[in-house]
């Protein structure tokens, strides 16, 4: 990814802000967002960002690559209104595809979702099958079906990344604006390091495969570098409970902050309670993989606290 122009869509929101602003040190940056989630104030001077959504006609899309990264990206938001879920996810999608097809980009990376593997406390692999219980992974399915007919029916190159419990930090980084929406490991470490409890939905029990979003920004460049067709996993083939987190969070702080259980507000039969990425697809078309432990990821979290 060197002299080329890219668009990056979702650019101003947290793993777009990153990524735009990585692709800006040796690219021509476009960033377009329409403030629900992103805000300009993530970006570096030199993205060039663009307020519209992936919705509009006439698009900035005369580029060599588009990132796709807007989304509604949390259960809520499509349960509280599944057309408007479909909408941003789905039509955005195509509409933003479609653009660009037309107006001659034939390389595409988009996100999609670890969330349609359900439970799994073994690694999840790219082919193993597949149910949808959600509104959000619903719309993520699609966006995988419509990227194969891009990419069968106009020869596109369209890479699907399923992003395991991506994070970063609320100080350091652009989490800050997502709020509630942040990864868990940037609200708890906030709530930690300012005496607050962190909430926890359920018993702790359950476990992410938390991956740092410096590993998911190579990826996804390394996906467009690579021209990849398919979907591809995101994520460092380990995982964590709510508690050990909670813990290790602690540790690093210096602190000693127990956290509070309450009701998952989420259906019992739709919550996802076990995360694991198998990545072995993406490491050997790449050479990817995640440099970031859990360990040295939590240490920087905290470190923008002392």
């Amino acid at each position: 990814m060197q002299g080329r122009r890219v668009l990056v869509t979702g650019g101003a929101g947290f793993i777009g802000s990153n990524l735009a602003n990585s692709l800006a040190e040796d690219n021509e940056v476009l960033a377009l967002d329409d403030g629900y989630l992103g805000t300009p104030e993530n970006l570096d001077d030199t993205v060039e960002f663009v307020e519209a959504s992936v919705l509009d006609d006439d698009l900035p899309t005369d580029v060599d690559v588009v990132f796709h990264l807007a989304a509604l990206s949390s259960y809520a938001m499509h349960e509280e209104d599944p057309t408007r879920g479909a909408r941003v996810n789905v039509e955005g999608f195509v509409n933003t595809v479609d653009q660009a097809r037309q107006d001659g980009c034939d390389t595409v990376v988009y996100a999609s979702t670890s969330s349609i593997y359900g439970d799994r406390t073994e690694p999840s692999p790219e082919d193993m099958d597949v149910t949808v219980n959600t509104g959000y992974e619903a719309s993520k399915l699609a966006r995988e079906r419509y990227a194969e007919y891009f990419a069968n029916h106009y020869d596109l190159s369209m890479a699907g990344m399923r992003f395991f419990s991506v994070y970063q930090g609320m100080e350091e980084g652009a989490e800050e604006h997502k709020g509630e929406y942040a990864n868990l490991i940037a609200q708890f470490a906030d709530d930690i390091a300012n005496g607050r409890r962190p909430e926890i939905w359920g018993d702790g029990s359950q476990t992410r495969d938390f991956t740092h979003v410096d590993d998911i920004v190579r990826g996804l460049e390394l996906a467009a570098d690579h021209e990849l067709t398919g979907v591809y996993n995101l994520g460092t083939g380990e995982q964590y409970s709510f508690d050990h987190l909670v813990e290790a969070l602690n540790e690093a702080l210096g602190t000693d902050v127990e956290p509070v259980y309450e009701d998952n507000p989420i259906p019992e039969e739709v919550y996802v309670h076990d995360t694991m990425a198998d990545a072995s697809k993406m490491r050997e078309a790449t050479g990817w993989q995640p440099r970031i432990s859990f360990e040295e990821g939590v240490e920087r979290v905290c470190r923008q606290y002392r």
